[in-house]
This record gives C-alpha cells, structure tokens and sequence, in this order.
C-alpha cells in the first residue's frame, strides 16, 4: 500500500492509517521508519500502537517537505507477541510530491 503526501514546500501534510485487528486477541505493534527520508515522516502519537480485539484504530503519519524533490520512506508496523499471539508484519509506502510553493 502506498500513502500519498501532497502539498505546499514546508508544509505539513498528516495522513491517517487505519488498522483493524479482527482476531479475538489484542494486537500490539511497533511502528518504525525507515529509508532514505524518513527524518522527513513522524509518528506524533508514538512508536506504539494498540488494536484491542475486534476493533480499529488509526494512526497519524506526519510529513514535512524540506525539498522539492519527492521523498520516499516506509513505514513497518512489527507485531509484538502478546500471550503467544502475533500479528503480521505491515509495510506501507510512504511518498511525497511538492505541489506549489508559497512565499
């Protein structure tokens, strides 16, 4: 999956990814991320996310432009095993493309 940030040079675009946990188990995951510019990304809410059973959550991805080039980073959420029970390994396709700029 790839997630698209568009917008003006040094602004700050949030995007939101939205997990569902559809086993009987909580899930818990630990974000990361990772690639040429992924000081560019951030996790406003931590590194940490929760699903409880049978529920979704979403998590804010932050991107802030510094250059007009497009950026690339991705995000991996990495199951924790909470009693014996692990989620999958969730990758996501971070890129940026810089729309305008204001003066």
């Amino acid at each position: 999956n790839t997630i698209e940030f568009t917008g003006a040079l040094h602004a700050t675009v949030v995007k939101q990814v939205r997990l569902k946990n559809p086993s009987v188990k909580t899930l818990v995951y630990n974000a990361t991320l990772v690639g040429r510019d992924a000081d560019d990304f951030s996790l406003p809410k931590g590194n940490t996310v929760t699903i409880a059973p049978k529920r979704q959550t979403s998590i804010n991805v932050e991107f802030t432009s510094r250059f007009l080039r497009p950026a690339e980073a991705v995000l991996l959420l990495i199951s924790k095993s909470v009693g014996g029970i692990g989620g999958v390994t969730l990758t996501f396709s971070l890129k940026s493309e810089v729309k305008h700029i204001e003066p």
